[in-house]
């Protein structure tokens, strides 16, 4: 195999990077099937943090179990990603509902739209989770 571990700390900066990556939530459903959807994210400290409704798949599963992995990747070569897993915790306070909302949508849509944002995300039904990290792997240079 031609890739190679990345540097320690790494991992954030390819996170982080722009034009911003999303990221591929994985998550199980009640039956234990698995299913993955794209999350916009941030990180907080250690913690990775995204939101979503109490009431989709991802909701539901974090809510239910609360282990989760994530997955970031380019898609130019030489190729590099990162795979995260974790503990999800969730909050719904208002105020950090309306603060996460923006902050994550000016990653995404940029500054001049993160109170748009805030206004349409941070709202009743919605859950900010932050993922507690217990492991990542962060790979560079996949096809060398």
């Amino acid at each position: 195999m031609g890739y190679t571990e990345a540097p320690e700390g790494w991992w954030r900066e390819f996170v982080l990077a722009k034009p911003a990556r999303t990221g591929k939530l994985a998550v199980t459903r009640k039956d234990g099937s698995p299913h993955i959807a794209p999350v916009w994210v941030d990180l907080d400290g250690p913690d990775v943090v995204f939101l979503t409704s109490r009431d989709t798949i991802k909701g539901k599963s974090i809510l239910r179990d609360g282990r989760v992995a994530l997955c970031f990747d380019d898609e130019i070569p030489p190729f590099n990603f990162v795979t995260i897993t974790g503990r999800a915790q969730v909050d719904e306070d208002p105020d950090q509902l309306k603060y996460w909302a923006g902050r994550t949508a000016a990653r995404y849509m940029g500054d001049d739209q993160a109170d748009h944002y805030a206004d349409r995300n941070g709202v009743p039904g919605e859950m900010v989770v932050r993922v507690k990290v217990d492991k990542v792997v962060a790979k560079v240079n996949v096809a060398d």
